[in-house]
């Protein structure tokens, strides 16, 4: 899931995210596939995850022994 950050003054309900509310200033998980579809809209939403962030990183715990 990718994150964005809501600018707008004042808080919005957010039917695609089962209808919540969603207040200024506050940082919300969407799917990956609708992310171009928050941030195109520069004056309400920033982005702050790009899709696939997450999945992108390696860790770095050893990978588990298969018996």
């Amino acid at each position: 899931m990718a994150r964005v950050r809501f600018l707008g003054p004042e808080p919005v309900t957010v039917p695609e995210l089962d209808s919540r509310v969603v207040q200024p200033d506050e940082v919300v998980e969407v799917p990956d596939e609708r992310f171009e579809a928050y941030v195109c809209q520069v004056t309400n939403w920033e982005p702050i995850e790009e899709p696939g962030a997450k999945g992108s990183r390696k860790s770095a715990a050893r990978p588990q022994k298969e018996d």
